[in-house]
């Protein structure tokens, strides 16, 4: 790595995805005033994460429940039985 390119704070910093219990220790310049102890014992600074690749169905590749019939099908399915109910003789 060159000497002099990158920022003072640039430094290890754990990325931790805390609804999956996952983190990556990466080198960043993510700011932030909290740590944490990682697996391999050392101190890093902390950077939380709502959403990550672990958590996120897009990025995980599982797929969400699909709804195969449209919104025309689930109506008539849902009041198909109300035409007999009003209409007049």
């Amino acid at each position: 790595m060159k000497k002099g390119i990158h920022p003072e704070n640039y430094r290890e910093v754990l990325f931790y995805d805390s609804s999956v219990q996952q983190g990556w220790v990466i080198r960043s310049c993510a700011s932030t005033s909290k740590t944490m102890v990682w697996e391999d014992g050392k101190e890093y600074p902390l950077y939380p994460l709502d959403t990550s690749s672990a958590s996120h169905p897009v990025y995980t590749g599982k797929r969400r429940e699909a709804n195969t019939e449209g919104r025309a099908s689930k109506f008539n399915e849902r009041f198909k039985g109300i035409s007999s109910l009003t209409s007049k003789k």
